[in-house]
């Protein structure tokens, strides 16, 4: 058993074999930011196109999308994980921390214990966990070289949580191609249509394997000269000349960073006044 850092015990039991309640919960990775949006507007994302490719293997799945951008760990354990084990899933992803690690005065040690809490009460109530832990790339981003460390720290954490619960662990950290700016959004802090695509793969990709025993999909588990495709390198593009790459960067500045940071200051977060885009349970292509 595991105490929930808020007081409450998690038991264990027995994990799914069979995917036929696909539950989300976390941040704007998951709520699709950064995507190319379905025809009626709402975001898509990474979960989204997993659950598009995932039905056409399990017929009748049912989805939910509890993820809400901006949440740090601590909201998403809170006001996500008992609605999402209300639901009863089968497969549950719990992606998190991203918002923690990019902010001062992180906790990484509650961080971890959060993190660990959520995977362990899906595990407890017979669900198989989805995960990922991070790409580090200093310089992008907000957090740039002054977290790289922090992200490296998180991901071991992640690591060693997924190896107890037999968690499903995308461990993105190793595949250098995930660093590319072409799979990231103008922001650098989301992925892009490229780049949720590449997620969504992935993540298919290792949960078909679950069903042979696989826990874990990595840059090592393809044979040397078998990458497919969402793994490999994007072909080599010319470097970009000094001056466009300083205006690129000051628009970059002015554009997402400084109110990034004036949220921070503020004490606003993007996802003020949202809800989850798919509160409860229901097809994953609704007729």
């Amino acid at each position: 058993m595991r105490n929930d850092p808020a007081g409450r015990t998690v038991g264990s039991g027995k994990l799914s074999t069979e995917y036929r309640r696909f539950v989300a919960i976390g941040d704007s990775q998951t709520e699709g930011v950064g995507d190319r949006p379905h025809a009626d507007g709402s975001d898509r994302g990474w979960a989204d196109r997993f659950a598009d490719a995932l039905e056409a293997s399990s017929p009748g799945l049912l989805y939910a999308n509890l993820a809400i951008r901006g949440r740090r760990i601590g909201q998403i354990h809170d006001e996500q994980l008992e609605p999402a084990l209300a639901l009863k899933p089968d497969l549950a992803s719990v992606m998190a921390g991203a918002n923690d690690l990019i902010r001062p005065g992180l906790d990484l040690d509650l961080t971890l214990e959060l993190m660990d809490y959520m995977q362990a009460s899906f595990s407890a109530a017979g669900a198989r966990v989805l995960t990922n832990t991070y790409p580090v790339a200093p310089g992008s981003g907000p957090f740039g070289h002054r977290v790289a460390d922090r992200f490296r720290a998180y991901n071991e954490g992640l690591r060693e949580i997924a190896r107890r619960h037999e968690t499903l662990l995308v461990d993105l950290e190793t595949i250098p191609s995930t660093t590319d700016p072409r799979l990231w959004s103008h922001d650098r802090l989301h992925l892009n249509p490229a780049g949720h695509d590449r997620l969504a793969r992935a993540v298919f990709a290792l949960v078909e394997g679950s069903r042979e025993g696989r826990t874990r999909l990595a840059l090592d588990s393809f044979p040397p000269g078998e990458l497919p495709d969402w793994v490999q390198e994007l072909p080599a593009s010319p470097p970009m000349p000094g001056p466009a790459e300083f205006r690129q960067n000051m628009g970059w500045v002015f554009r997402y960073l400084l109110p990034w940071v004036g949220r921070r200051v503020t004490g606003r977060s993007s996802g003020d006044g949202r809800s989850a885009k798919r509160p409860g349970l229901g097809p994953v292509s609704p007729g």
